[in-house]
């Protein structure tokens, strides 16, 4: 890609340079994603979901049927006026999020959640394997 860009001099390529003041101007005000991790403990699955910046009550979970929906909505205004009470700065920002899981193997009854210093951790309790029943039949 480097090769098409057109503002590109030997050693020093000016477009790749504005990309990166760019993204270090703007990371402080974005969340790049919702990482979640996934572990399998042996009686139950524990899912935990990085959502830094997020209140509680930004947080929803929603289960419909075997889908267990995390969605966060956040939003943010900044205000810096004068003594005139003219804007000098003003700034609004808004970011959501939102990931379904499969959850039919879970006991959907006994999910627990806890978010705690920007992570969100699910405890989602496997159902008990039912072996089939055996029976003898009698002939008539």
């Amino acid at each position: 890609m480097s090769m098409l860009t057109p503002f590109e001099r030997k050693g020093y390529d000016l477009f790749n340079a504005f990309h990166e003041f760019e993204n270090d101007f703007f990371k402080g005000n974005q969340i790049t994603s919702c990482k979640t991790d996934i572990r399998d403990e042996g009686d139950k699955f524990v899912l935990e979901s990085e959502l830094p910046g997020f209140e509680k009550e930004d947080i929803k979970l929603d289960l419909n049927g075997d889908c267990l929906t995390i969605s966060a909505q956040h939003s943010k205004n900044t205000e810096e006026k004068d003594k005139k009470g003219s804007y000098v700065r003003r700034e609004r920002s808004y970011c959501s999020y939102q990931r379904s899981f499969n959850v039919s193997e879970c006991e959907l009854s006994q999910i627990d959640a806890e978010y705690k210093n920007g992570v969100l951790m699910i405890s989602l309790p496997k159902k008990e394997k039912t072996r089939p029943s055996v029976r003898r039949l009698e002939i008539k």
